[in-house]
């Protein structure tokens, strides 16, 4: 791909955009279903429960979240106005269990202790402030509620070519000392290995990801 080319990318994986925005949402979907579906596995989800999901793209992924458990409630959010009206169209036959908000990218729009669940997958390299980031997070769990981020480890994201336009790259370590800047407490860290197509779509490769179960 031409420099150009990798430049809209990165833009559209951050902030998806009209049509280019819900073609390339179609292949995020694609690639990052594995950490999606790993991420939902971890949060444990039991009947009654609220998800939110931040940064859901598409979330063509909803059923999978849907079908864990009985009366579960799901709110997605996200920065980007495509991707809600995208996610809307996609999960019409959900609408009433599940709801979308668009927001400006900083404060939750919800009130404190809101969610027994939350999870956001691929999107710590995109935050100006990922303290503000997860103590928002922290604000609007409940108290025994659990938060799962998933991230591509820095050593596998340096080799990909977009990378280099505004993603802010973490090893283990160095999320781990963001969050421990945070008001919260625990958590505990799983690395997970899987072979996909690369978002240039040229190639297959190893991704190795972390998936963090964070507690307050």
């Amino acid at each position: 791909m031409e420099k150009e080319e990798l430049k809209i990318l990165a833009q559209n994986l951050a902030n998806p955009q009209g049509e280019k925005g819900i073609e390339i949402a179609e292949m995020m979907n694609v690639t990052n279903i594995g950490m999606t579906l790993e991420s939902i596995r971890t949060l444990l989800i039991e009947d009654d429960e609220h998800i939110l999901e931040i940064g859901h793209g598409n979330a063509a992924h909803l059923k999978s979240i849907l079908n864990k458990a009985k009366n579960i409630k799901y709110t997605g959010i996200d920065i980007s106005e495509t991707m809600y009206h995208e996610a809307r169209k996609i999960n019409k036959e959900f609408e009433s269990q599940a709801d979308f908000v668009c927001y400006e990218g900083r404060k939750l729009p919800f009130g404190d202790k809101t969610f027994d669940k939350i999870f956001t997958v691929n999107t710590v390299y995109f935050l100006e402030k990922p303290v503000d980031f997860l103590n928002e997070a922290y604000r609007t769990l409940k108290d025994n509620g659990t938060f799962v981020l998933t991230f591509a480890q820095r050593e596998f994201m340096e080799k990909l070519p977009f990378t280099q336009y505004n993603f802010t790259l973490y090893s283990n370590k160095e999320m781990e000392e963001v969050i421990s800047r945070s008001h919260f407490k625990r958590m505990k860290i799983s690395e997970k290995e899987e072979e996909v197509t690369s978002k240039t779509g040229e190639e297959k490769i190893k991704r190795i990801y972390t998936v963090l179960t964070i507690k307050k």
